[in-house]
């Protein structure tokens, strides 16, 4: 208990519902972050947040559905997986996902997926993430 306290800044015993602890592992297997679902959640607005996919959650998860539960822990994608590395870009007058995509050796496809873009349309000055 005073691991998990001192991990996660605590100075009490009292936890609120929905708060998400960081737990010490002896693992040595890539950590996944832990998400505790609360109201108002989706599975896309949690990989949104994460930076990761839907599939991905749900792979990791077995989840055969979209449906989530209100206190169901949810393995997040650790963010350290040198598979979602990227670099921050922001877009200029001019630019266009496939433009980017060349300069950067990547695909439109995974610029798209990495910044959970559903179109093609860019605003100079937005900040995309960009595979290393």
């Amino acid at each position: 208990m005073d691991e998990i306290k001192r991990l996660n800044n605590l100075t009490s015993n009292n936890l609120s519902i929905g708060q998400i602890l960081k737990v010490p592992s002896n693992n040595t297997e890539s950590e996944n972050i832990t998400h505790v679902v609360i109201g108002g959640d989706s599975l896309y607005s949690i990989a949104r947040k994460y930076n990761t996919t839907v599939d991905e959650i749900k792979r990791l998860n077995n989840l055969t559905s979209n449906t989530l539960s209100i206190g169901q822990v949810l393995k997040i994608p650790s963010s350290s997986d040198s598979s979602l590395s990227y670099i921050n870009y922001v877009v200029i007058s001019g630019d266009s996902l496939y433009s980017i995509a060349r300069k950067y050796n990547t695909t439109v496809d995974e610029i798209k997926r990495l910044n959970n873009l559903t179109s093609s349309t860019l605003s100079i000055g937005q900040t995309l993430k960009i595979p290393k």
